[in-house]
């Protein structure tokens, strides 16, 4: 790989349009600029020359170029194919138009074939012994290529004859071997040959041009030249080749072409004119009929558009949400299994989606809950109680299961009557537990108001061996919302809506700032509006050097924005210094908070083991950037006040005091905090005295990392397996213990929230007939389990949102809409000019691991006593 060493990086400037540069990074080298880099934002490797084409190969994985790229994000590859695939097909037409200007020299053929190589081998062949064979179909790609008699004659060098071309031997033989002493790739010819009283004509395919050789007189030594020229590509057809003739006693192979329109003038066939035509007619027919035009890229673009066309107007009509093509797994499967069906498909009836396939979905889904029993019983699950409100005002309860393996819907409650009454809502609380088994229930997570406090301590009063917790992404967001409101950090975040409402108002603008930021938007969209504020603060001073270039640019001074109040308004935040360093701040003070939000969000790992070590991180990060006591307590007491509820809660910190990466980082004894609390799990979480008791021994071989515990694999497999297989592996020699660990570290710490369902909850609970009302709520059972599934298993770590788009609205609002609306001019709202965004995080930072950024070390005692300080204050009061 190259060097970076003397080596400085650049913006990329707007003139650079091309799409490939958005994902590179540019270098000049000190003191020469001429001498330039280019590095891949995904893999890191540099190249040096080349020019954009050769980089695009590299991200779409097009070998003959150079390395590939094994990094790139899968739209990125599509992308690029496409961008080459579509400069290939430009110069094929290219190509088909030279038949009108014959008299262009074989050297600019060769110089065209030399500016395309980048489309490698859908081009040009890379091998160099490439040459042709003769059969029953005609001549083909076999033999080698200077067997075919082709005479050249100087005397047409100096003819003068218009329209015939001057073409060199070395010329020719270029196209297997290397006559100019570089290496050209072999055309794909497949010859036809007619003939007609001493005239040769060969005809050449490849792609969708044909190379025409014309002799007169053929045999070897004669004098007489060869003309090559260019004709243009036939329309392909779905059909066999209909023109499939005897000639002199074998059969050749004639292209279905114009160029054959007139073949009884030049003797080559014996087909009469009117059979001709009728065959071209068909043809021509079956080919509108089918879409095709030109090339196979052509037909595959066009047939693509068609498909495109009819799902996107199948969608608009029924007003599905736009969001499924991209959020739902089973759209893919979908659209596989129709074209698998071929033309046989057949749709399914509206009785047959209200009859037999939902049956076989509720069953599918069932069979899947069954497995997932099996897990609630061994490792434990958490029972997860979510309020939705409905379009008319009702409030509804929808209960589901969390473990490891998956989440799992169970049912829906109207619970308008009795929302508000903790006992009412203790009996329905109490009811659902016993159906899911209270042995397997390790807690009860709900919302943080009043009335599920009332019943969630009363449940445990009466099932003394689980826990109620209050959501813990909740009680983050209401963090970050009391950070919002302090007036220095609201000041800013202000100004910062200032610029984006500004920005995104306006499509000439809104295309600037994405070319400027390699189409990153500086909106960026977090589950919550509280967490959309403060990313998008980061957004924005991680993309400070590039909105300081845009507008300080002659694109910002000629664009006639610039001159508007808004517009000077917009350069003053984004030159000011003191914007950006309170910017920075902000973002170094909630980045911690962000990170536990994502952390407890996640579907795909258990946040048990690390919401502790993440909280502690959030206030040692403040704590190092405010230095001063007085400003930092300011902000730990906003987190303290919301957070009380869970740092009275053992499990977190059973979490933490089971998690081997954090246990084993910690210099001396753990505090004792943490200990008594992880004490207090064990007397509540496993009612039998004697497993209590072995508990407690196994302790001190946790500790002291004895037997398995202490293996090298085992030590090294605390930064890399999650805490609950780490267990399951190595604790082996303490197995009591082992089994209590994965039961907490299985655990979720939030409230997982699927999308609204299509069926409103109002015609479900108002629906009187009780087969309808059980059919229904079967729609509601699979609807949700469904979401719920494909949840863990999609991964949008790298999936672009629009923060324009109307799903976000209630979001993004304030960074992205006015109080009123103005349409001054065609041009604000013209959203078809919107350049369409390139999701590129990478740029900004490489992805990792929240769990594994938490690093290790804990040791501020500071940190564990004011929690709980705060803790025994409140219970004071």
């Amino acid at each position: 790989m190259t060097s970076l060493e003397g080596f400085e990086p650049i913006a990329i400037s707007p003139q650079k349009q091309d799409p490939g540069w958005k994902h590179c990074q540019i270098y000049i080298k000190t003191g020469d600029p001429k001498v330039e880099l280019k590095k891949c934002l995904y893999c890191g490797k540099v190249f040096q020359g080349g020019g954009i084409n050769r980089f695009k190969s590299h991200l779409a994985g097009r070998k003959g170029n150079g390395p590939i790229c094994d990094q790139v994000p899968p739209d990125v590859r599509v992308s690029m194919l496409q961008y080459l695939d579509e400069k290939i097909a430009s110069f094929r037409h290219r190509k088909s138009q030279m038949g009108a200007n014959p008299s262009r020299s074989f050297s600019e053929l060769d110089n065209v074939f030399a500016e395309n190589e980048v489309g490698g081998p859908n081009l040009m062949n890379q091998e160099e012994d490439v040459g042709m064979s003769v059969d029953n179909q005609g001549i083909r790609v076999g033999d080698n290529l200077t067997d075919v008699p082709l005479e050249i004659d100087d005397c047409f060098r100096s003819d003068g004859l218009e329209g015939l071309t001057t073409v060199p031997l070395a010329a020719v033989d270029s196209y297997k071997g290397n006559a100019l002493g570089r290496k050209v790739g072999v055309p794909n010819f497949s010859f036809s040959e007619s003939r007609e009283e001493g005239v040769d004509r060969r005809v050449g395919w490849r792609g969708g041009t044909s190379f025409v050789a014309t002799s007169a007189g053929l045999g070897s030594g004669s004098a007489n030249a060869t003309k090559l020229s260019y004709v243009p590509a036939p329309i392909r057809s779905e059909v066999d080749n209909p023109f499939y003739e005897n000639t002199q006693g074998r059969s050749v192979s004639h292209p279905n072409s114009d160029l054959f329109e007139n073949e009884t003038d030049a003797g080559t066939s014996n087909t009469n004119g009117k059979n001709r035509k009728r065959v071209r007619d068909e043809n021509g027919s079956i080919a509108a009929n089918v879409g095709t035009i030109g090339n196979n890229g052509e037909v595959e673009k066009v047939n693509s558009q068609q498909i495109h066309m009819a799902i996107g107007r199948f969608l608009y009509e029924i007003q599905a949400p736009l969001g499924a093509v991209k959020n739902s797994v089973y759209f893919q499967p979908m659209i596989d299994a129709i074209a698998s069906g071929g033309m046989e498909s057949k749709p399914p009836s509206y009785h047959d989606l209200r009859g037999w396939i939902l049956n076989n979905v509720v069953e599918e889904v069932k069979n899947d809950i069954h497995q997932h029993t099996n897990t609630w019983e061994r490792n434990g699950c958490s029972l997860l109680v979510n309020q939705l409100n409905s379009e008319k005002g009702r409030i509804m309860l929808n209960f589901s299961v969390y473990s490891p393996e998956g989440i799992t819907y169970l049912k829906s409650v109207d619970a308008s009557s009795f929302i508000n009454s903790p006992d009412a809502l203790y009996e329905i609380l109490k009811q659902v537990l016993e159906e899911v088994g209270v042995g397997r229930v390790l807690q009860v997570i709900t919302n943080s108001e009043e009335h599920y406090v009332v019943a969630g301590k009363r449940l445990m009063d009466t099932f003394p061996t689980l826990y109620w917790s209050p959501c813990a992404a909740a009680c983050i967001n209401l963090i970050l919302e009391d950070f919002g409101k302090v007036e220095w950090i609201k000041s800013i975040i202000e100004q910062a809506r200032s610029v984006t409402r500004f920005i995104y108002k306006h499509v000439v603008i809104l295309n600037m700032m994405r070319r400027y930021t390699f189409g990153n938007d500086i909106v960026k969209v977090g589950v919550t509006r509280f967490a959309t504020d403060f990313m998008t603060l980061k957004q924005m001073a991680d993309l400070k050097f590039n909105l300081q270039t845009m507008v300080t640019s002659k694109e910002w001074e000629g664009c006639p924005y610039s001159q508007t109040s808004e517009g000077s308004a917009m350069l003053d935040v984004l030159s000011n210094h003191t914007f950006w360093s309170s910017c920075i701040m902000i973002t170094r003070l909630t980045n911690p908070l962000l990170r536990v939000l994502r952390i407890v969000g996640s579907q795909k790992k258990a946040a048990m083991g690390y919401v502790f070590g993440g909280m502690y991180r959030a206030k040692e990060t403040i704590k190092r950037e405010l230095v001063k006591k007085e400003e930092y307590m300011a902000y730990w007491n906003i987190i303290d006040y919301r957070w009380q509820k869970l740092w009275d809660l053992p499990l977190h910190a059973a979490g933490f005091y089971l998690n081997p990466k954090f246990f084993y980082s910690i210099k001396g004894e753990m505090h004792k905090v943490i200990m008594s609390k992880m004490l207090d799990c064990i007397e509540k979480l496993v009612p039998d005295l004697k497993v209590q008791d072995e508990i407690s021994k196994e302790i001190n071989l946790y500790k002291n990392a004895v037997g398995d515990l202490g293996r090298s694999l085992a030590i090294r497999a605390r930064d890399t397996l999650l805490p609950a297989e780490w267990w399951s592996t190595y604790g082996g020699g303490c197995p009591n213990m082992a089994r209590f660990a994965v039961r907490i570290l299985s655990q979720t710490c939030s409230l997982i929230q699927c999308k609204e369902n299509q069926i409103p909850f109002d015609q479900l609970h108002k629906t009187w007939n009780s087969l309808e009302h059980q059919r229904l709520s079967d729609f509601v059972f699979v609807q949700n389990n469904l979401q719920l599934r494909q949840m863990v298993h999609k991964n949008k770590e790298h999936e672009y949102v629009d923060p324009i788009s109307f799903d976000n609205t209630s979001i993004v609002e304030d960074w992205v809409t006015e109080t009123e609306m103005y349409l001054e001019d065609n041009e604000n709202t013209d959203w078809k000019a919107l350049e369409p965004p390139s999701y590129n995080s990478r740029l900004l930072e490489l992805s990792v691991d929240e769990a594994e950024d938490l690093g290790s070390g804990f040791d501020d005692n500071e940190i564990f006593l004011n929690g709980l300080q705060v803790v025994k204050e409140e219970g004071r009061t």
